[in-house]
């Protein structure tokens, strides 16, 4: 896997931390030239810089607020530049620890409704329109989408991310239809609760400890354990496979 991705072009964007940023090691270990597309400047940054570091693929931080098209084909166009094309786009960047706490349906404000839809699903369909025509013009392409197991569950608390993670699928089907006379195929991974700290800002310890129980592989998760599916999904074995959603929270609930 180490040169798996040489000479690509892979965006993640919210990678400039988190569970992001390990998406971007990975790509970057396996050879590609990753774009941390993110808000986060100062982390961005670092992230890129210590990347760069290590070659052999470049590593490139692009300001961006996914709500915002005409920033997301800057980041397009950016990402077209490295080495002509984009092979990967992660669509990674979401609304969830800066929700701050769980709230009955009933109590999430229009304001707070709102931009978890713009961050979550806007957020995608911006993104897949920016790098769509760079991908149809190479007759290939590899588009992820990040979703969440909270679609299975129906996780009590907050209802708005829930109904946001429910769109990200349905919008990846409907990609998947629109695209693959391209040779563009689009995926989505669920990963269940990721104990990280974002997760602890919306949980208790004792919750996630719970999670853990309720697992087959009852065990804490970590955002490690998701890289296999993510580079699956990136990488010419899943080239027959498209408007799927993948599982992954240690079994937790089947698909």
């Amino acid at each position: 896997m180490q040169s798996a991705f040489l000479g690509q072009t892979v965006i993640i964007t919210g990678g400039a931390a988190g569970i992001g940023a390990e998406y971007a090691r990975a790509f970057h270990r396996a050879g590609a030239s990753v774009v941390l597309a993110d808000l986060a400047v100062e982390a961005g940054n670092q992230l890129a810089e210590e990347l760069s570091k290590r070659g052999p693929g470049r590593a490139v931080f692009v300001q961006t607020d996914v709500a915002d098209e005409e920033q997301t084909r800057s980041m397009a166009a950016i990402a077209n530049g490295i080495h002509g094309r984009i092979d990967v786009l992660v669509n990674n960047a979401a609304v969830y620890g800066a929700l701050g706490q769980k709230k009955a349906f009933d109590e999430i404000t229009t304001s707070e409704w709102d931009l978890v839809m713009a961050v979550n699903v806007r957020g995608v369909w911006n993104c897949v329109k920016s790098v769509a025509p760079y991908m149809k013009r190479q007759n290939a392409g590899k588009i992820i989408n990040i979703a969440s197991v909270v679609f299975n569950t129906g996780a009590a608390g907050f209802a708005h991310y829930v109904a946001s993670k429910a769109a990200v699928i349905g919008l990846t089907r409907a990609l998947a239809r629109e695209l693959g006379p391209y040779n563009i195929t689009v995926n989505a991974v669920s990963p269940g609760l990721v104990e990280n700290q974002a997760s602890l800002k919306l949980n208790t310890s004792q919750y996630l400890s719970s999670a853990a129980r309720m697992r087959v592989l009852s065990r804490s998760m970590d955002a490690s354990d998701l890289l296999g599916a993510v580079l699956f999904f990136a990488s010419p074995e899943s080239n027959f496979v498209t408007g799927q959603t993948l599982v992954v929270d240690g079994g937790g609930v089947f698909d």
